[in-house]
């Protein structure tokens, strides 16, 4: 069994809470409160920055020109594609680039990104792939499920995003670096792949909290 699929296996528990969490499943259902997923917007726009960074380290990190070429496009991508349609997208919420910009993130953002970011500049490509792995794998994942139920592809304010990460195009993406990981974990001892285990199990909980988060529109529990 390759270690993708070990990990998919294993790890079910957390990644179907994942798939089940209020957030997602009132999404499916047309039911989401509209102020949560503009939290959920404006926390995911800031996140995707720092995403986009990852990519630009692994193509620092990668071994050989082709995997150096891909996190390139993935970069391009991200910061050319999926955040200027992240922009438009957001004005359906009433939500200005002006606010986009200026936004501060919320704990959990920071916990989360900054865990990616340690794991990239510390540790191997491996490390990397491991990180950024859950977040891609678990949206197309969930977006294929929401884009079964009747009518969620078309819900007027959720329907874009089921079919951003139900789509083809961004399943490509995932399969490519699920294949990634796999290449990269070949012939590894038992002791690195339980550290490449225990980050991809630590950014599926994180993906978890981001949800959580978004949901209860939660920023630091105080006022300033």
């Amino acid at each position: 069994m390759k270690f993708s699929q070990q990990l998919h296996e294993k790890l079910q528990p957390i990644w179907r809470q994942n798939h089940h969490h209020p957030f997602v499943a009132e999404m499916g259902e047309g039911t989401l409160d509209p102020e949560k997923f503009r939290f959920f917007m404006v926390q995911d726009y800031l996140y995707l920055i720092d995403y986009a960074k990852l990519f630009a380290i692994g193509a620092v990190k990668a071994k050989d020109i082709e995997t150096m070429g891909r996190f390139a496009r993935l970069l391009d991508s991200t910061m050319n594609e999926e955040m200027s349609l992240h922009r438009q997208y957001a004005k359906k919420f009433g939500i200005s680039e002006e606010e986009l910009e200026n936004a501060k993130p919320s704990p959990t953002t920071l916990a989360y990104t900054h865990y990616m970011m340690g794991v990239a500049h510390n540790g191997s490509i491996a490390d990397l792939v491991a990180a950024v792995l859950p977040c891609m794998w678990s949206y197309w994942e969930i977006g294929k499920e929401l884009n079964q139920i009747p009518g969620a592809s078309d819900h007027e304010l959720y329907g874009e995003w089921i079919k951003m990460y139900s789509s083809d195009e961004f399943g490509q993406l995932a399969e490519w670096c699920i294949k990634l990981l796999d290449d990269l974990t070949a012939g590894k001892s038992e002791k690195e792949l339980t550290e490449l285990e225990e980050i991809f199990l630590n950014t599926t909980r994180f993906e978890y909290m981001f949800w959580d988060m978004s949901y209860k529109k939660e920023m630091w529990p105080f006022n300033e």
